[in-house]
């Protein structure tokens, strides 16, 4: 690894870990798993999903504190590993500077608690199942479906997530 990969893995760790927008529901409702990870996400207190359709873990993850605590831990999952958004491979290959890519998400986080007052309260639910279904009943209010709206653009321009209905 060069100078340059080692300083764009290091930019690249201080984005994932300052954002977590993939770990707490508000991009993803759940992250995928390997068949051999079932086991032992479950020992580490995720929700495992076991359908056939697909395998995984439910969001929010119940391992993100403000960070994620096994970011550097052998149990982290491989998906959480390797998944890159948008905004990530724009950083890592070195097309918007980090200073620009930190502020890229204080502005989805600032158009997340935007739309909290317009959502029932969960702990347990994400965001995104809480912001699809209030979207899908037909919350008329004009001033939530321009909110909505807004973060749905700006998620897929800058995190690349086009399927916040699937």
């Amino acid at each position: 690894m060069t100078d340059a990969d080692e300083a764009g893995e290091t930019q690249g760790t201080i984005l994932c870990t300052s954002c977590g927008l993939c770990c707490t529901g508000h991009l993803f409702i759940w992250s995928k798993l390997r068949s051999v990870e079932l086991d032992s996400a479950r020992a580490l207190g995720l929700n495992v999903i076991r359908e056939p359709r697909g395998r995984g873990f439910s969001q929010p993850c119940p391992l993100w504190h403000g960070q994620c605590t096994i970011y550097t831990s052998p149990q982290y999952p491989r998906f959480c590993h390797t998944y890159k958004c948008k905004l990530l491979k724009e950083v890592l290959d070195e097309n918007t500077p980090l200073p620009n890519a930190l502020m890229v998400v204080q502005q989805a986080m600032e158009l997340i608690q935007e739309l909290e007052v317009f959502l029932p309260p969960s702990s347990e639910i994400s965001f995104r199942e809480r912001l699809v279904t209030s979207m899908q009943q037909g919350n008329t209010n004009t001033d939530f479906q321009l909110k909505a709206n807004a973060l749905l653009a700006f998620v897929e321009k800058y995190f690349g997530v086009r399927d916040f209905f699937d």
